[in-house]
């Protein structure tokens, strides 16, 4: 890839941001369509976002994509959000239109997309349980319900937020049947016996920190396991949920579908999907994930 005065930088903003495959995944597709375009990843903590915010219209950036932990709070310091964005209350990528700074959110799409690409489930009428209330929470939290699912229970560590998140959402689907339930593994493992599809959006297991405690036994043998994770691709979560002969979803497939999104933001041409995929994978030291 040639750079020069002429290229457009797209970014990501995180924090932490190192374990990205975003870079790859863009660059390479930028580069088959002989795009002038760069990806590179930024570590922006979160006293410096209203800074780096800023810096995209500054530096004549194209747009970036937005991650842990700046979804919601980076929605204050743009000129627009995109009216699902702003239901969901969270944002993932930022198109720069000519001076004017577009929030959207493509995490809700791309996730139930790759879902049903790997696994065939479809979450109208079904029981479905989703772990964490953060960014990525909200947006898969909200597409699920226009699904709508026979009901949708969420537990987070911090049982406030989950309610908070819950409230929020029974305003806005006032025929769903939504139900919190705190983070206790016996509490979990009553909810996961009626469980059609458990999705986690929790960084826990990311880079192998932090531990996953959920009672995969208790999971019906029809039940699909989804964890968004995608380092390690093959997190505890979904290797727990294969020994039991479970179908499962990994969080590259999210990741691909939802950047694709992005990109034809970005670029207004069609996404490669299949190239980016094997960039990802290429990335991951690994040819193929399923």
């Amino acid at each position: 890839m040639e750079i020069d005065g002429h290229t457009k930088l797209v970014a990501i903003f995180g924090d932490p941001v190192e374990h990205t495959l975003s870079p790859a995944i863009h660059n390479a597709a930028f580069k088959s369509l002989g795009l002038d375009l760069a990806y590179v990843p930024f570590h922006v903590r979160p006293s410096d976002l209203k800074t780096a915010v800023a810096s995209i219209k500054a530096l004549g950036m194209a747009g970036v994509n937005v991650t842990i932990p700046h979804k919601e709070k980076v929605m204050r310091f743009l000129d627009d959000i995109d009216h699902l964005a702003k239901e969901v209350g969270a944002v993932n990528t930022v198109v720069n239109k000519k001076g004017r700074l577009v929030g959207y959110n493509t995490d809700g799409v791309g996730y139930l997309l790759s879902l049903r690409e790997d696994t065939g489930f479809v979450a109208g009428g079904k029981k479905v349980m989703i772990l964490g209330a953060g960014g990525a929470s909200r947006a898969i939290f909200y597409a699920v319900l226009e699904a709508k699912p026979k009901s949708v229970v969420i537990s987070n560590r911090t049982l406030k937020r989950a309610n908070d998140l819950a409230g929020e959402f029974r305003r806005i689907f006032r025929k769903a049947e939504i139900r919190t339930v705190p983070f206790e593994k016996n509490l979990l493992s009553e909810e996961a016996a009626e469980t059609d599809l458990l999705i986690n959006t929790t960084s826990l297991g990311m880079m192998n920190q932090g531990r996953l405690d959920f009672p995969v036994e208790s999971l019906p043998k029809g039940s699909v396991v989804s964890d968004i994770v995608y380092r390690p691709l093959a997190t505890e979560l979904l290797k727990k949920a294969r020994r039991r002969g479970l179908k499962t979803h990994d969080g590259l497939s999210m990741l691909v579908r939802q950047g694709a999104i992005g990109f034809e933001l970005w670029t207004g041409k069609k996404a490669p999907l299949e190239l980016m995929r094997k960039a990802a994978l290429k990335a991951l030291g690994l040819k193929n994930a399923r």
